[in-house]
């Protein structure tokens, strides 16, 4: 069942999941490896402050995996590689799934799988790629029993906003958040609105399937931290960040002091204190 591994992802006393994304190499831009050139030092840093689970790509899944020892951090295995987050975007996009992804996603002992949905102005063959994607994995990860994540992602347009710039209009949000329950998703991986006071929506319409809340471009501490604390607020399931961790200088302070927001209910000014020296 299903169950037994969301049972890994998600924290037993908060039922909220933490996952820590350090999949950016996949994409082949420069500026995603900021924090992550060393990545399995980077992986070792994520660990040592103990979320719930870590999102990796196939190839470097092993660093988290062959970690001795049963306390380490569910793997969450990134299973689509695209071209679609650059300042100038090249003639085609795409987006393409690994070659049997819940069979290597069960050798790497992985927890979950995710993979995306794009809406980007202009390009509805990306959409379709992806559309593809997930009605071909949603078979097999209910044939093996793996939770599937679904990351419906609305994009600005490029020549408005210049290489992944998010969409929060919770007008534009909603129905492809909607589209991914209906597709499958077992999780919803998502954007913040950009009036959070409104995701209660985006966790309404997504019924009993739980959301976890994408962290996005790297923020200000104050300003991650105090949007983190009104999504929980909201109702989101927990969070999925990357770059506002693995780019900050202090990366294990900064998980813990998301920890103690997802998992303890603590305020921002509270989640705070983890990150002075």
């Amino acid at each position: 069942m299903k169950q037994f591994r969301l049972n890994r992802l998600f924290n037993p006393r908060s039922n909220r999941c933490f996952d820590v994304a350090i999949d950016h190499g996949f994409f082949n831009e420069r500026g995603f490896l900021a924090g992550i050139e060393d990545l399995e030092a980077a992986v070792r840093t994520v660990v040592s402050a103990a979320p719930d689970a870590v999102q990796l790509t196939i190839g470097q899944a092993p660093l988290l995996q062959s970690i001795p020892g049963k306390q380490k951090p569910a793997l969450v295995l990134r299973t689509d590689v695209a071209n679609v987050y650059g300042t100038q975007l090249p003639r085609t996009l795409f987006s393409r799934m690994i070659e049997a992804p819940v069979e290597q996603a069960l050798r790497l002992d992985a927890t979950c799988v995710v993979v995306n949905l794009f809406r980007i102005p202009g390009e509805p063959e990306v959409t379709d790629q992806c559309i593809q994607n997930i009605l071909r994995i949603k078979p097999e990860c209910d044939r093996y029993a793996m939770p599937l994540m679904v990351e419906p992602l609305v994009f600005q347009s490029n020549t408005k906003a210049g290489g992944y710039m998010v969409d929060g209009d919770l007008e534009k949000i909603l129905p492809l958040v909607r589209q991914a329950v209906e597709l499958g998703a077992d999780i919803i991986k998502a954007d913040p609105t950009d009036d959070v006071s409104l995701y209660h929506q985006v966790v309404r319409i997504s019924g009993r399937i739980p959301v976890l809340v994408r962290g996005g471009g790297k923020a200000a501490d104050r300003e991650i931290l105090e949007r983190t604390e009104a999504l929980m607020q909201q109702g989101a399931a927990g969070i999925v960040y990357g770059r506002n961790i693995i780019q900050h200088a202090n990366p294990a302070g900064m998980t813990r002091a998301l920890m103690s927001l997802v998992h303890e209910g603590a305020t921002a000014a509270e989640a705070a204190r983890h990150l002075v020296p």
